[in-house]
């Protein structure tokens, strides 16, 4: 009898374009709608500073149910969590799309928060569950790699859609895109976890587990790594109205020239990224993704104290800076799930409730005290690299006094 085939990412690359669509729900979310910002101001007569907050209206909430996600997950299985949660963030598209206040478009796109990042939590505990090793961080690069596209198309195609139609049809894209996703996973997502691997869903059990993944130190560590290495850019993606409009003076359909060169640093990254995967260890990954990361924040703060702000200079460091972050984060993230191989679903939802934590913070508070000129955003990124940075330089120093529970990084 021979021995089954090892699979292989190549042989799962309709998967990691299935869990990049799911991954992509929220990007989709988060930055489709900001060109339409100013008028949906106009349009309930909210302040610019009320409209933002629908950011953080869906921020938090994906925040705080990011906990739970893996860990339900865990219980009932990848498939079927995946599957609710994207029919109740289609009934949520739906109330966005049809809002009559800016308190019902808040409600609604808490309603979204709630249930848009299923897809990004569980898919990373699915990419564990069908590969290891090198083969899970090609197979996590590739899902980078088609994820990329979102960040870039929303906002140039939510741009188009609000001149077009109004702001209003940008949610009505959501709506169809759930439910092609939702109908196309319906059709064709496995499920990767097996009856014998389930965990109990009893209080006391979660408490426990919940408060063993929280406080281990070196994976809380490798979490804020990633946490802040993303903040340090989400800082962007969050100003872009402000970074773009007002600052480069760009039209509601140039959104573009932000996100084309984070598109194409994401690309770049995550094929390095691939190519590293069985060449170098994660750590000697991580270690260039930083390399790069921090000669692209020196660049910033240097080109916006030299020269004024401008195109197409001041988005050149962006590129550079995705291109490093996306080479290290598959690696980190990796890292951090394999200290808990029993309970990945649970572990990816503590990673992503940290990570998306930190976004919220910097939507609601870093990305309103930094967005008064390009100087400041650039100021305001190194400082959230800098704290990425210690953060992996601390699990390093914990890394060699904690006993190890999986494969070594």
């Amino acid at each position: 009898m021979t021995d089954p085939v090892k699979p292989t990412a190549h042989r799962h690359r309709g998967l990691a374009v299935m869990l990049a669509a799911l991954a992509a729900v929220g990007p989709f979310s988060i930055d489709a709608y900001l060109p339409s910002m100013p008028e949906i101001s106009r349009t309930f007569h909210a302040s610019p500073m009320l409209v933002q907050q629908t950011l953080t209206a869906y921020m938090a909430p994906f925040a705080l149910m990011a906990l739970w996600h893996g860990a339900f997950s865990d219980t009932l299985g990848r498939r079927r969590v995946t599957l609710v949660a994207l029919a109740l963030f289609f009934l949520a598209s739906v109330g966005c799309a049809l809002a009559w206040s800016i308190e019902s478009l808040l409600f609604f796109r808490t309603m979204q928060g709630m249930t848009a990042g299923a897809g990004m939590i569980v898919g990373r505990a699915i990419v564990r569950d069908v590969l290891d090793g090198a083969e899970a961080q090609r197979l996590m690069s590739q899902i980078t790699l088609v994820f990329a596209v979102a960040p870039a198309v929303a906002p140039v195609m939510g741009g188009w859609l609000h001149v077009w139609f109004g702001w209003r049809a940008v949610f009505a894209f959501l709506v169809l895109f759930t439910a092609t996703v939702w109908f196309v996973c319906w059709r064709s997502l496995p499920e990767t976890l097996p009856l014998d691997r389930r965990q109990p869903m009893s209080p006391g059990f979660l408490f426990r587990s919940y408060w063993q993944v929280l406080t281990t130190a070196p994976f809380v560590a490798l979490a804020i790594a990633v946490t802040f290495n993303f903040a340090a850019v989400f800082l962007y993606i969050v100003s872009a109205p402000v970074f773009l409009i007002q600052h480069l003076h760009v039209s509601e359909t140039g959104f573009l020239w932000l996100f084309g060169p984070s598109t194409l640093g994401i690309v770049a990254g995550a094929w390095l990224s691939g190519r590293a995967a069985g060449r170098l260890t994660r750590r000697q990954t991580v270690w260039w993704g930083y390399g790069i990361m921090t000669a692209a924040v020196v660049g910033n703060v240097l080109l916006n104290l030299l020269v004024p702000a401008g195109l197409p200079w001041s988005v050149m460091p962006i590129f550079v800076y995705f291109t490093g972050s996306a080479l290290a984060m598959p690696s980190l993230t990796l890292m951090a799930l394999d200290l808990f191989p029993q309970q990945r679903g649970l572990a990816a939802s503590c990673q992503g409730f940290i990570q998306t934590s930190g976004n919220a913070l910097a939507t609601a508070v870093v990305a309103p005290l930094v967005w008064a000129s390009t100087l400041t955003l650039a100021a305001g990124q190194a400082a959230m690299l800098a704290v990425g940075l210690a953060a992996f330089i601390l699990y390093l120093r914990l890394a060699g006094f904690t006993p190890v529970t999986a494969q070594k990084s």
